[in-house]
C-alpha cells in the first residue's frame, strides 16, 4: 500500500526556499502550517485515493448514451476531496481558494498523483481552468464560475486538438459564430478530452479553442470560449443544457479509470459559449493553462515512478529466490540481495528525489516570482519558464523509464496484471505525450528559452549553479564534494555544447538535437536539486526532524546518481553534435 514520503517531500521544499517564500507570501503561512497540509493530504491519499486506484484501473469508465459513469467509489471520494478544499489550493482567496504556494502544491499533488493518477486527473484540469478564468476571464465570468470551480461543485476541462489537427493548432477548424446577446455558437469536434463528460460534479466547463468567422489562418485566428455543460442561470446555478456532447470514450492504454472523450459541439445548432478576453488571443491565454498543466505532468511523470519504486521495494524485500551475492548469510535469500536489484532500487529513488527536487525549484522561482518585485521577480519568472520544459519532459520520459524498472525488479510477475506493477507504467506512458510531447518541450527550451534570448536566461541559472555548488562545498563532506566535482565536469560540458549551438548555421540540424540537448540540461539540473538536498540534508537535518538514516540515505544517493544519471549528460551532448546525421539522412531511407 502507497505511504506517503512526507520527509523526501519536505526535505525538498526545504531545499527549494519555502521557508523564504513563506515569510513573503501575501497571507499568514509558515512551516508549521507546510507540514500540517502535507500531513491532511497524505491520509487521504493514503486512506482514500490509494484504495481506489487497482479497482477503478480494472472497472474503468462506463458510457451510456451521451452520459459517462465513472468507477464505483468515485463520486464518493470527490466529495470527500472537494469538501476537504483540495481543488485548488493555490486559488485566490477572493473565490474561496487558500491562496497558498506553488511550492507547497507540488507537494500536495505529488501525494495525489502517486496514489491515484486517474482520480487526479480531473482536479489537474480544473485547476488549470481556473487559472485561465482567473487571469483572463472577465469579472461576471470569474464571479459566475470560479468559486464553483474551486469548491469542486463544478469541474474544468481544456478542449485543444482536433481529429485533424494533432498538436498543429493552427489547423483547428471549431467554429464560433456570434449571437445578437453577445454570446456564440460553437460547432466542431474536439479529442483526448480528460473528464470531458463524468458523473462526479454538478457542471462541466468546457474551456474550448475555436475560430470566429473573420478569424485569419493559423494561430492567430484562435479565440478561446467558455462552454459549460449545463449554462448558468441568472442565480448561477447550472441551468438549461447546452449543445454539446461526449459521442465517444477513447479506449487506452492506462489510465482507464479517467474517462478520456470525443466532444461534439453544435449537432442541434450550435453550443453557447462566451469570450474570454479578445479575438485571437485564444492561444495565448490557454498558455496559462498549459503551463500550469506541464509542471504538473512533470509532477505525475516522478509521482508514478514513486509509487513503482515502492511497490518494487516491497516486492523486493519479501521475494525469495537464491542467495544474493550481497546477502550476509545463507538465510537472507530476498531479491533485494542481488546486485542488479539494488541498482535498480537505488536508481529508482535517486531519479525520482531529483525530479523532485527539480519540480520544486521550478515551483519556487514562481513562487518568487510573485512575492518579489522588479529584476528579482522578473529573474526568477524566466528561471521558472526556463526549467518548465525539463520538469515536464524529463520527469515524465525518465519516469516512465523507472516504472519499467519497477516491473523489470518483479521479473515475469511484473507482466501479470495481478501483482499491480504494470498499471504505474501503463499510466505513466501517456505523460510524455499530452500537454505537449517531448519533442514540444524540446523545442519550447531550445527556440524560446535558450536562443531567443542567446542564451542568457540558461548562463544566469548557471551562474546561479556555480554559486551554490562554491557554498555546498564549505560544508566539506567528502560524499558531496565528490559530487560536485562530477557536476562541474558536466556543467562545463554544458557550457561548451550551448556555445556551439548557438553559432550554429543550420536550424534543421541544431532542432533534430533538441531532444538530447534538453535531456542533457534536465540530467544537470537534477544534479543541482539532488545536491541541494543533500546540502539541506547535513545543514537543517535536525530542524526538519529527519532521522540519522534519512540524512545518510541523502547524501548517499548523490553516489547513485553520479554513477547512474550524470554520465549520460555527456552522452546527449553527443548526441546533439551528432544531430546532423539524422537530420542530413534521406527521407526514402526511412
Amino acid at each position: 500500500m502507497y505511504q506517503a514520503p512526507i520527509d523526501d517531500i519536505r526535505l525538498a521544499m526545504t531545499s527549494a526556499g519555502v521557508d523564504a517564500i513563506c515569510r513573503d507570501w501575501p497571507s499568514e503561512i509558515d512551516s508549521a502550517l507546510c507540514s500540517a497540509v502535507l500531513d491532511e493530504a497524505a491520509k487521504l491519499a493514503q486512506e482514500v485515493l490509494a484504495p481506489l486506484n487497482a479497482s477503478g484501473d480494472r472497472e474503468g469508465v462506463r458510457r451510456d448514451g451521451d452520459k459517462v459513469f465513472t468507477a464505483s467509489g468515485w463520486r464518493e471520494a470527490y466529495r470527500q476531496f472537494a469538501e476537504g478544499g483540495w481543488v485548488n489550493i493555490m486559488a485566490d482567496e477572493e473565490f474561496g481558494g487558500q491562496g497558498l504556494p506553488m511550492v507547497l502544491a507540488t507537494g500536495v499533488q505529488e501525494l495525489f498523483e502517486s496514489a491515484n493518477m486517474s482520480f487526479s486527473l480531473c482536479p489537474l484540469l480544473t485547476r488549470a481552468a481556473i487559472d485561465a478564468i482567473t487571469h483572463h476571464g472577465t469579472s461576471a465570468q470569474r464571479e459566475t464560475y470560479l468559486e464553483a470551480m474551486i469548491e469542486g461543485r463544478w469541474s474544468g476541462t481544456m478542449n485543444l486538438t482536433e481529429p485533424q489537427a494533432g498538436s498543429d493548432l493552427a489547423a483547428v477548424r471549431t467554429t464560433a459564430s456570434p449571437a445578437a446577446d453577445g454570446s456564440y455558437r460553437i460547432k466542431g469536434q474536439k479529442i483526448f478530452i480528460t473528464y470531458g463528460e463524468h458523473d462526479m460534479t454538478d457542471n462541466i466547463v468546457h474551456l474550448v479553442l475555436a475560430r470566429t468567422p473573420d478569424a485569419p489562418p493559423g494561430v492567430k485566428g484562435i479565440s478561446l470560449f467558455i462552454v459549460p455543460k449545463f449554462i448558468p442561470d441568472e442565480q448561477g446555478a447550472p441551468g438549461e443544457r447546452n449543445d454539446l456532447c461526449c459521442v465517444a470514450v477513447e479506449h487506452k492504454l492506462g489510465i482507464h479509470a479517467s474517462p478520456t472523450c470525443v466532444m461534439s459541439y453544435g449537432d442541434q445548432g450550435g453550443a453557447w459559449g462566451q469570450l474570454i478576453g479578445e479575438e485571437g488571443k485564444g492561444l495565448v491565454y490557454m498558455f496559462t493553462m498549459m503551463n500550469v498543466a506541464r509542471h504538473a505532468v512533470g509532477v505525475q511523470g516522478y509521482a508514478q515512478a514513486e509509487a513503482a519504486y515502492q511497490h518494487a521495494r516491497r516486492y523486493a524485500l519479501d521475494r525469495v529466490q537464491g542467495r544474493g551475492m550481497l546477502a550476509p548469510d545463507d538465510s537472507a535469500r530476498q531479491i533485494a540481495y542481488h546486485p542488479d536489484v539494488l541498482r535498480e532500487l537505488l536508481s529508482m529513488r535517486a531519479g525520482v528525489s531529483a525530479m523532485r527536487g527539480l519540480a520544486m525549484q521550478c515551483a519556487a522561482a514562481f513562487d518568487r516570482a510573485r512575492v518579489r518585485v522588479g529584476a528579482e521577480s522578473e529573474e526568477a519568472q524566466t528561471l521558472g519558464a526556463l526549467l518548465t520544459p525539463m520538469v515536464k519532459a524529463w520527469s515524465t520520459e525518465d519516469g516512465v523509464s523507472l516504472c519499467s524498472a519497477g516491473v523489470q525488479i518483479h521479473g515475469g510477475m511484473g507482466f501479470i496484471e495481478e501483482t499491480g506493477a504494470a498499471q504505474y507504467l501503463r499510466d505513466a506512458r501517456i505523460t510524455p505525450i499530452y500537454e505537449g510531447t517531448t519533442a514540444i518541450q524540446a523545442n519550447d527550451l531550445l527556440g524560446r528559452k535558450f536562443i531567443r534570448d542567446a542564451g542568457q536566461g540558461m548562463s544566469r541559472w548557471l551562474l546561479r549553479v556555480d554559486a551554490d555548488l562554491a557554498r555546498w562545498s564549505a560544508l566539506n563532506n567528502a560524499a558531496l564534494n565528490d559530487f560536485i566535482a562530477a557536476l562541474r565536469e558536466s556543467l562545463a560540458t554544458s557550457r561548451a555544447l550551448n556555445e556551439q549551438v548557438l553559432v550554429a548555421q543550420d536550424v534543421g540540424r541544431v532542432y533534430a538535437g533538441s531532444v538530447p540537448f534538453l535531456m542533457m540540461h534536465s540530467l544537470v539540473a537534477g544534479a543541482w536539486a539532488i545536491a541541494g538536498m543533500a546540502a539541506t540534508a547535513l545543514q537543517e537535518g535536525d530542524a526538519l526532524d529527519l532521522s540519522s538514516t534519512h540524512r545518510e540515505a541523502a547524501v548517499a544517493l548523490l553516489g547513485v546518481y553520479a554513477s547512474q544519471f550524470l554520465p549520460r549528460a555527456d552522452a546527449y551532448a553527443a548526441a546533439v553534435r551528432g544531430a546532423q546525421s539524422v537530420s542530413g539522412f534521406p527521407l526514402h531511407a526511412v
